[in-house]
């Protein structure tokens, strides 16, 4: 007999084990190479201790002179407040019942279930690695009724609930759906009623404005604070970057790779690009070579590029290259992907005045990088 209380046992001995590693693990190629931890988290904060450039303890001398002064380590201190990310299932009370005597049945319910979360969480949490933490998903170029023109719509796709939030960051809209996107003209249409004085609004993710993980649209900046530090005070908080590359060659990647290794000390052991990016360079490296195919954990595969995986991400952006020493990324977390759970500790609840019961997966995390100097990104590149 199935019943909340069978069903929330599937979901803690089960679905819980299997989500967590789909989440963790095979969302995309980039975050399966970061490391997840709960170190360094300090109640609601990650509190993270850097080491800024080297030990001034080392020098010359002579055989009876004066020994080197100790200069010891210099620190810095980044501190990031934890980001909450839930993804929640829902299912009628109608469809339990239907199911009751019928085990194989709600079992395909929960597996219909779990696979549209863990799609649409992998959708997202993919976006937000790219993101500056604000939750944009695009902007808005125009607007006609309740079709608005957008300068991309990669983020985008229907059923998505969004809010819509002017220049000054005050919401114009809240809570409407996306009914369609047209992804060659960049049109989507939203529900309601047509939103005035829509044209360089923003979409933002449902109630996510300003409170998603920091992502690389954030670190890759020279201007503004990174983790509470001033980035005009810290020099070292601004990454290796080039803009207006033009056509991408082996001379141009091998040149930011150099650089990073000679300045930072860091050695690239990831490169992320757009499609057309990843295009372009596979069709530069053929003119020499045959280009060579590597498989990375979670079953992703990449070209090689002198033995330096390179992939392609659907929420890079256009026209960009990032080239990453994934060892100076970490995922601090409170804890892994968990249940929410009532004081009875039942997962399923009943949504109030609804015949529905819903189950909400919870992570409390941030995305750090401990040594954004040593990270390198090529934009304006000709794409093929």
């Amino acid at each position: 007999m199935v019943t909340t209380a069978t069903a929330d046992n599937a979901l803690k001995s089960y679905y819980l084990g299997v989500v967590s590693d789909q989440l963790n693990f095979a969302v995309n190629p980039l975050l399966a190479r970061i490391r997840q931890t709960t170190s360094d988290v300090w109640g609601k904060d990650v509190r993270k201790l850097v080491r800024v450039g080297v030990n001034g303890g080392v020098g010359a001398g002579t055989e009876d002179g004066e020994l080197p002064s100790a200069g010891g380590n210099r620190y810095a201190q980044f501190v990031a407040t934890l980001k909450n990310l839930y993804g929640t299932i829902e299912i009628s009370d109608k469809a339990i019942r239907a199911s009751a005597n019928n085990e194989g049945a709600f079992v395909s319910l929960l597996n219909d279930e779990m696979d549209g979360l863990v799609k649409s969480s992998a959708f997202h949490f993919g976006r937000m690695l790219f993101g500056d933490g604000s939750g944009t998903l695009g902007t808005v170029s125009s607007a006609s009724g309740s079709t608005y023109t957008m300068d991309s719509v990669n983020a985008i796709a229907e059923g998505m609930i969004v809010d819509v939030y002017n220049t000054s960051g005050t919401a114009a809209a809240k809570g409407r759906v996306v009914t369609s996107v047209d992804r060659a003209s960049k049109k989507v249409v939203l529900s309601g009623e047509a939103i005035s004085s829509a044209a360089t609004m923003k979409f933002v993710l449902q109630n996510s404005y300003n409170m998603e993980l920091t992502g690389l649209g954030a670190i890759f900046s020279s201007t503004g604070t990174l983790y509470g530090l001033s980035r005009s005070e810290n020099p070292w908080l601004t990454p290796y970057m080039q803009t207006s590359v033009g056509d991408i060659t082996e001379a141009k990647v091998q040149k930011a790779i150099d650089a990073l290794e000679e300045n930072a000390g860091s050695k690239v052991n990831f490169i992320v690009c757009s499609w057309g990016v990843r295009r372009a360079l596979a069709e530069a490296l053929s003119k020499y070579r045959q280009t060579e195919s590597l498989e990375l954990e979670g079953g992703f595969r990449a070209i090689s590029f002198n033995g330096i995986p390179v992939v392609a991400d659907r929420f890079c952006p256009a026209k960009t290259m990032y080239l990453l020493n994934t060892d100076d990324f970490r995922l601090h977390q409170l804890c892994d992907w968990q249940w929410l759970e009532g004081d009875d500790g039942s997962i399923l609840r009943q949504k109030a005045g609804k015949p529905v019961f819903t189950a909400t997966l919870v992570k409390y995390a941030e995305l750090l990088c401990s040594r954004p100097c040593g990270q390198a990104m090529l934009s304006g590149i000709t794409e093929a």
